[in-house]
């Protein structure tokens, strides 16, 4: 494809055979590979006011590209005044070449622009996720 994010091709061209031969793979099948990217929103306060959520769909559709869904809960909890299956959030999972399109777009546009940056916090478990 020649739309094809440059950062997959990049991926693929050169970081892959140094990853393969940097810690001694036998095989491209056992090289890490980015499958999806999952983009949350929690939105405590869309208990109270239901266009929060309107507005939040709208906003991570056009961040992302790509339609978001409202999560819905899925107990019930008194304190909170949350009841089963009420929308407390928003979602979207990016998967193949817009996932890529989405982190290259982060990486080299969104995140230098932040003022003392100083890196991401890492939010892995260990798992890969």
């Amino acid at each position: 494809m020649s739309n094809t994010a440059s950062l997959k091709k990049e991926y693929q061209d050169r970081i892959v055979p140094a990853l393969t031969k940097e810690f001694g793979y036998k095989s491209i099948m056992q090289v890490p590979v980015l499958k999806k990217i999952v983009i949350n929103q929690g939105l405590g306060m869309a208990t109270a006011d239901k266009k929060i959520i309107d507005v939040a769909i709208a906003e991570l559709t056009a961040i992302t590209g790509q339609k978001a869904v409202a999560t819905v809960s899925k107990k019930d909890i008194s304190n909170f005044k949350l009841r089963k299956k009420m929308p407390i959030g928003v979602m979207v999972t990016l998967r193949r070449e817009q996932m890529y399109e989405f982190l290259e777009r982060l990486i080299r546009i969104a995140l230098p622009r932040i003022r003392d940056f100083k890196g991401i916090e890492s939010k892995l478990d260990g798992r890969g996720n």
